[in-house]
C-alpha cells in the first residue's frame, strides 16, 4: 500500500511541457508571475498591479531549474545581475511573446486533509475491451439501458475512470 502523500501540483508538469513546446517551436517563452505571494524573489520595481511578466528565453536567462515547488534563474534587469524565484503556487501563465499562445493557471482545489488519508490510493482505472452489448461497435460506451446516459443518476462514493478501447 502506498504511504499517504501529498499529490503534486499539475502546474510545474504543464509548466516544464509548454516551456519545452514554445522553444521547440522557436518562440519566446514569457511568465507572469504573482508577485504578491509569499517567496516570491522579482525585482519589485518591475511588479505592476502585483504582477510581473518575465522573458524565460535561454538567451535571457542563466541557471534555470523548472520543480515541483519551485522555478528559477539568474537575469539581468537595467544591467543589474538577479536572482529570480518563483514558487509554482504563484506561477499566473506562461505564453510565447510572439503570438499569445499559452495557458493561464487557475487557483487549483486544495485537497482536505481527512480526504488524503483515507484516499491513499487515487481513483480506480477500469478498462473494458470486450465488445459492446446491444450490438454497439467496440469503442463506444454501451448505454445505460432506459432513457440513455442523460437520465443516469449522479453516482457517489470514490470516483473511478473508464478506458473505453
Amino acid at each position: 500500500m502506498m504511504q499517504a502523500s501529498r499529490p503534486y501540483s499539475s502546474r510545474p508538469y504543464l509548466a516544464r511541457a509548454l516551456y519545452q513546446w514554445l522553444l521547440d517551436n522557436d518562440l519566446t517563452p514569457y511568465i507572469v508571475v504573482d508577485a504578491e505571494q509569499p517567496g516570491v524573489e522579482v525585482p519589485r520595481q518591475f511588479v505592476q498591479n502585483g504582477q510581473i511578466v518575465l522573458n524565460m528565453a535561454p538567451t535571457a536567462v542563466r541557471d534555470l531549474f523548472m520543480e515541483n515547488e519551485a522555478l528559477g534563474f539568474s537575469a539581468r534587469f537595467g544591467g543589474q545581475p538577479m536572482r529570480i524565484m518563483v514558487p509554482i503556487s504563484a506561477l499566473v501563465a506562461i505564453y510565447a511573446r510572439e503570438n499569445g499562445v499559452g495557458m493561464v493557471f487557475g487557483h487549483e482545489p486544495v485537497m482536505p486533509a481527512a480526504a488524503e488519508s483515507t484516499d491513499a490510493e487515487g481513483p480506480a482505472l477500469s478498462s473494458v475491451e470486450e465488445e459492446a452489448p446491444d450490438g454497439a461497435p467496440s469503442g463506444e460506451a454501451p448505454s445505460s439501458g432506459e432513457g440513455g446516459d442523460g437520465d443516469a443518476p449522479p453516482r457517489k462514493g470514490r470516483p473511478s475512470l473508464r478506458v473505453i478501447k
